[in-house]
């Protein structure tokens, strides 16, 4: 510890992460009093919630009759019934009054002639518990993560939120009893190392999608609240499940949004056929992510795909219209033209399935507390730590997110999180004092990737993990891929003690922070594929061609990967909720998955 300079900070919460649900947290916690620290890696607007799309889900009603009762089964089927249901009762009843704070915040929504929130159809957002689609999606045009992110924000200035920018988290604290007492982070403009003592500390670090190589997510997306539980002894749950979005361009992998379907568009394959009717005929081609990127993948292997090597479908978006477009698909528009190189407006857009979210994470209950079960209680929770956003699995997602869930995710939660740290935190009554070595074993780490002097770089490794990642955890997978992909995984986890470091300093070092991302996404990725590859059924994004079926009476539960001293990663399994928080609505029973 002498060798670094040490600053310590002392704070009601300590939040990590400035995305979405970050922020929302950091607001919330900041206007009930509680003196609140946020540190984040990034800017906060960069944060990658401001790229998110289409549109937050909730009941309004202002297009057609709504109900969230009827959201609530839509979530519950898209999960393929691996959420759980008492949290995701809490996510859809209080998305309606979350997403109203949202405009009363300022958040510029798109608007009906009656001067209400505009509301778009969304793949699996159906109306009378699965009759036909309906209009949920609140949208501000096509940039509604970048609206939200940037509202947030503001008001978390308006309440003196008190924000440690391009601050890189390095692990949590934990003292003797088990207890989470803070965070140690390295500031990168000065090369100082920080702990921040907190009575609580929340988890806002986002998803893990550039542990495979081609993904919808922001290249800051390194899974690192998920490594620095894991490392805390903190299980991680359900990574099998990762969602791969329909839409991706082609050979660029950027984002296309489901509101495009939702406004119209539709999906065709070489022979100019509108697929989806056959695999999805009430939905088609608003069915749920992982029923479309199937479906399209199956057109591609059966030999209809577009395009010279027969290895992409057509999004059509030219017969809505310029005035449409424009209006209600700008960014889209202008993406199709940078990424692809074609004017939607006259011609159709490549795209291809693409990584895009990550369903599992550090295991949470449905007011964010992060749980860590035992043989005697699967519910369990760790004292001082919280979880929100992708980074967490509550489990609202179950098996498979449907759109706009995601944004709703990060505020319903994030609001959670506030409410709950006002029940359990006075303000004005410091945290104990952290121990004089607080701060070793993450500092131990640190120095050793600082000084790594072997043969290998961090790209290398990383180009490695993502590659295998997208061969042997991809749309469809199987006993041999899944197998292979667990050796192939765990090779790569062990060579980076072959890793060498070039650059040893502490001030904007981005080579020993893509070291420290690296060994965060080995992490994630270790536990997604043996996770997987244990899982001997299919289940809404796990879509396993040696067991094709859904097996609810062995698998209805959730996978636990727990890591070792040794890096060695062992299952365990909890059981899913099979309940409700309220009597407004009863248990929703299994059943087969049609859209």
């Amino acid at each position: 510890m002498s060798a670094y300079e040490i600053i310590d900070h002392s704070y009601d919460v300590v939040v990590v992460g400035a995305g979405g649900a970050g922020l929302r947290a950091t607001l919330g916690m900041t206007a009930a009093g509680l003196r609140t620290a946020c540190v984040t890696k990034v800017f906060p607007t960069r944060s990658h919630t401001v790229a998110a799309q289409g549109g937050i889900g909730a009941a309004l009603g202002n297009m057609a009759e709504d109900s969230w009762q009827w959201h609530m089964y839509d979530t519950v089927k898209g999960s393929d019934w691996l959420g759980d249901q008492d949290a995701i009762e809490y996510m859809c009843r209080e998305a309606v009054p979350s997403v109203l704070e949202l405009e009363h915040f300022g958040v510029p929504f798109s608007r009906t002639e009656d001067g209400l929130i505009y509301q778009r159809p969304f793949g699996g957002h159906m109306r009378n518990f699965g009759e036909a689609p309906v209009q949920r999606a609140c949208a501000a045009a096509d940039r509604t993560g970048h609206a939200i992110l940037h509202t947030l924000y503001q008001q978390s200035l308006r309440h003196d939120a008190e924000f440690f920018v391009e601050f890189f988290a390095l692990d949590l604290i934990m003292d003797a009893e088990g207890v989470c007492r803070g965070v140690v982070a390295w500031n990168l403009d000065d090369g100082t190392i920080h702990r921040f003592n907190a009575h609580l500390t929340v988890l806002a670090t986002g998803g893990y999608g550039r542990a495979w190589f081609s993904c919808t997510s922001a290249h800051t997306c390194t899974g690192d609240g998920n490594g620095m539980a894991a490392r805390a002894g903190i299980p991680l749950q359900d990574h099998e499940f990762v969602q791969f979005h329909p839409t991706g361009v082609y050979g660029a992998g950027v984002l296309i949004t489901e509101g495009a379907r939702g406004e119209g568009g539709y999906l065709t394959n070489s022979e100019g056929e509108r697929f989806m009717e056959r695999y999805a005929p009430t939905a088609k081609d608003l069915a749920s992510r992982d029923v479309v990127s199937r479906a399209m993948t199956v057109e591609i292997r059966e030999g209809r795909g577009v395009g010279a090597g027969g290895d992409h479908i057509m999004l059509h978006l030219e017969h809505l219209g310029p005035d449409l477009l424009m209006q209600r698909l700008p960014g889209i528009t202008e993406t199709a033209k940078i990424f692809a190189g074609v004017d939607a407006t006259r011609q159709p857009i490549p795209v291809l399935p693409t990584v895009h979210y990550n369903m599992g994470g550090i295991p949470t209950n449905h007011m964010s507390e992060v749980l860590r079960p035992t043989a005697d209680d699967p519910d369990a929770v760790q004292p001082g730590l919280m979880a929100i956003g992708e980074c967490a699995c509550a489990s609202v997602h179950g098996a498979n997110r449907l759109g706009t869930n995601s944004l709703l995710d990060i505020v319903v939660f994030g609001r959670a999180a506030a409410i709950k740290a006002r029940e359990d935190i006075a303000p004005g009554h410091p945290p104990k004092p952290l121990p004089a070595d607080a701060a070793e074993p993450s500092l131990a780490r640190l120095d050793r990737l600082r000084h790594a002097g072997g043969d290998l770089s961090t790209a290398c490794i990383r180009d490695y993990m993502q590659r295998t990642m997208q061969t042997d955890a991809a749309v469809f997978r199987t006993a041999k891929t899944l197998t292979e992909g667990v050796a192939k995984i765990t090779d790569i986890a062990a060579s980076l003690d072959r890793v060498k470091v070039t650059d040893s300093s502490l001030i904007w070092n981005s080579d020993l922070v893509e070291t420290l991302e690296l060994e965060n996404l080995l992490a994630c990725a270790k536990a997604t594929v043996v996770s997987a590859e244990a899982r001997r059924e299919s289940r809404g994004a796990h879509a396993h061609e040696d067991f094709p079926e859904r097996d609810d009476e062995t698998w209805m539960k959730h996978s636990l990967a727990w890591f070792g001293d040794d890096g060695k990663v062992t299952l365990t399994y909890r059981p899913v909720h099979a309940w409700t928080l309220t009597d407004e609505i009863d248990y929703i029973a299994p059943k087969k998955r049609v859209y």
